[in-house]
């Protein structure tokens, strides 16, 4: 025997607002999962990159370092290196005014933060959805189950019939709406949260590179374990 009961009965009976709730959760969790896929291929890539920037220290010259990194210009690393020379070269320009108000140090240190935060407006970029159905999700879908349980027990008292098998197959298809927001919830907290330590791991490989970056355009050496700079001195940058 077909059953009554289920997603198909619960669409095909629900008014206007039941569909507008359904549909509105199937929008919602396209978008998470949109974030989740699309968020998670970039964090593979800059890993990878992470990986391979300790390449960059062992070049003989910075275009050599610069090469190393790839011509991706979208390349956190990348962008680190560009601006630290940018800013190294017009602090060391006679023409600059810097040099009288601002210290090396301080320059450099704004040019690299400046940097670190366009890489980082654009790594949580989207995770604001993933925390939006995340916390909205639940609630969509118990308005969903309010409406239809309502609607359920006025079609009930107008037939005048309160039997459990009455009530049952309504009220249940009505819950149906609380699972459903409950299955969009969830993977986009799941989502958000690994995004977010994986966001975190990522910013510490580029605040460490931007560190030993700081150093060698301030004193000309990587202040870092491991194996020292083989590029020349800071001062050389003028003439790249």
């Amino acid at each position: 025997m077909n059953s009554q009961f289920g997603l198909a009965s619960v669409w095909s009976q629900g008014d206007i607002v039941i569909k507008s709730v359904a549909v509105l959760l199937l929008l919602m969790s396209l978008a998470s999962w949109m974030v989740i896929i699309i968020k998670s291929l970039d964090l593979l890539r800059y890993k990878k990159i992470a990986e391979n920037a300790e390449g960059f220290w062992q070049s003989q010259d910075l275009p050599a370092g610069l090469a190393s990194l790839g011509p991706d210009p979208a390349n956190p690393f990348r962008q680190l290196v560009e601006h630290g020379r940018e800013a190294t070269a017009h602090h060391r320009d006679t023409q600059s005014q810097l040099r009288d108000t601002l210290d090396m140090s301080d320059w450099v240190t704004r040019s690299l933060r400046q940097a670190i935060d366009e890489f980082t407006t654009h790594l949580q970029s989207g995770m604001a959805i993933l925390a939006s159905v995340g916390s909205t999700a639940p609630f969509v879908g118990l308005f969903g189950t309010v409406w239809g349980i309502y609607h359920a027990l006025l079609s009930i008292g107008a037939a005048g019939a309160a039997t459990i098998d009455k009530v049952a197959g309504p009220v249940g298809e009505s819950l149906i709406m609380t699972a459903l927001g409950l299955a969009v919830a969830i993977p986009a907290v799941l989502g958000y949260n690994a995004l977010v330590r994986g966001n975190k791991g990522v910013l510490h490989k580029v605040n460490r590179f931007a560190n030993d970056l700081h150093a060698y355009f301030v004193t000309g050496a990587r202040v870092s374990a491991g194996s020292p700079a083989k590029m020349p001195h800071v001062a050389a940058l003028t003439k790249v």
